[in-house]
């Protein structure tokens, strides 16, 4: 992941970028996150660990971060004669989208007022503020 803006603008990014990007996904969140885009029906956590060959319970927190970035879903699944499990489907993708582009309006207001920020504080042709050292 790159450390400073420019090198993002310089990089060559995929729309798969965009979830290390916004959320700070990890390379198994982006695995199983294609893995529950990709099935025609909602997926448990044992499912999707047999997908990425990887332990249920590792699984269950990258289902976590997904859940809580807004890419999945959570839904319970009640049997008949009591008790229940979870499966995961993915978030409508225009809901997710809808949202980073949220996200993206709100950093670039921020980067804006920042940049404002910067320019009074350095104007040197209106009275700047001497730098302290």
């Amino acid at each position: 992941m790159p450390d400073a803006m420019v090198e993002y603008l310089r990089a060559d990014m995929e729309c798969e970028g965009l979830l290390e990007c916004f959320h700070g996904l990890t390379d198994l969140d982006r695995e199983c996150f294609a893995v529950v885009v990709a099935s025609s029906s909602a997926l448990t956590v044992d499912e999707i660990a047999v997908e990425v060959d990887r332990e249920r319970s590792t699984v269950y927190r990258s289902l976590q971060r997904l859940l809580t970035a807004g890419f999945v879903q959570k839904e319970q699944v009640n049997y008949e004669q009591g008790g229940y499990y979870h499966v995961f489907r993915p978030t409508d993708p225009d809901v997710v989208a809808d949202e980073m582009q949220r996200m993206l309006n709100d950093w670039y207001a921020k980067m804006g007022q920042l940049i404002g920020e910067f320019r009074e504080k350095y104007d040197v042709e209106g009275q700047a503020t001497p730098v302290e050292g």
